[in-house]
């Protein structure tokens, strides 16, 4: 939707000024924003949103995350 569109736009351009939603580390901000960025990139649709996917490139190659994966599975959304 145009909503979503515009959304993800305020998103990726916050992104482009710093790694992680705070600033230069990871921080609760990017546990919290994991899940709404996560399911906004599963839609689909969302095109030329280099800046959340490169964080989103950095979240998937945290050590942590890459154990949660091997203990749980893929991740995956449902419906998505």
């Amino acid at each position: 939707s145009e909503r979503n569109i515009f959304r993800s736009g305020i998103i990726d351009d916050h992104l482009a000024a710093r790694p992680w939603f705070a600033g230069e580390r990871l921080s609760m901000a990017d546990i919290q924003m994991s899940f709404p960025v996560m399911a906004l990139l599963a839609r689909g649709g969302m095109h030329d949103l280099v800046h959340i996917e490169a964080w989103r490139q950095r979240v998937e190659q945290r050590p942590a995350w890459q154990r949660a994966i091997e203990r749980g599975g893929p991740f995956t959304l449902p419906g998505a």
